[in-house]
């Protein structure tokens, strides 16, 4: 399967298209967070029920405000957070009104990563929004670790593969309920 560069990748994700990308430990899937159509096709490559919801990885915080909502979150849960970020860090935050259900699934909130990775900055800098991002896997299955088990399980099925490697994470990211604290996974 070839790589692309986020600069390529780009105007896939922006037409609706379904990518494979490196993060911080693994491979993810990811597409346009305002395209349910998109985010239905990511979820049935992926065999994942909507109503588990997905993360969203961002290159700055400012690109989740459309998604959260940040007047449900003390400035002392704020500075929590923002002491993580940007790192392996998903937080679970209240949801704005008005979003989809394919993102927070059958929650009220979604979670949310700055990532430090320097493909997902770029792909998001790029796009200028955050991305959906899960593991790059069938559910149930391991997630994928090189860009020859993304051709292996996906080939013919996404729309890219981004260049790039692995960041030096080798386990998923810590989940941490914003407005508790409590760390989740």
């Amino acid at each position: 399967m070839l790589q692309q560069s986020p600069d390529e990748v780009q105007l896939i994700i922006e037409q609706g298209g379904v990518v494979a990308y490196p993060t911080e430990a693994v491979y993810g899937l990811g597409c346009d967070p305002d395209n349910d159509e998109a985010i239905t096709r990511l979820l049935a490559l992926k065999r994942r029920p909507w109503q588990k919801g997905l993360i969203l990885v961002a290159s700055e915080y400012k690109q989740l405000l459309p998604y959260i909502d940040e007047d449900k979150l003390t400035d002392e849960q704020l500075d929590r957070v923002f002491a993580k970020w940007p790192g392996p860090f998903t937080f679970i935050m209240p949801i704005k009104p008005g979003i989809s259900n394919l993102l927070c699934g059958s929650f009220n909130s979604i979670a949310v990563r700055v990532s430090s990775h320097p493909t997902i900055q770029a792909l998001c800098q790029l796009t200028g929004k955050p991305l959906v991002s899960t593991s790059a896997n069938h559910a149930g299955e391991p997630p994928a670790l090189s860009a020859a088990e993304i051709g292996a399980t996906f080939a013919g099925e996404i729309d890219a593969l981004v260049a790039g490697s692995l960041g030096e994470e080798r386990k998923p990211s810590t989940i941490i309920d914003a407005i508790s604290g409590k760390v989740l996974r």
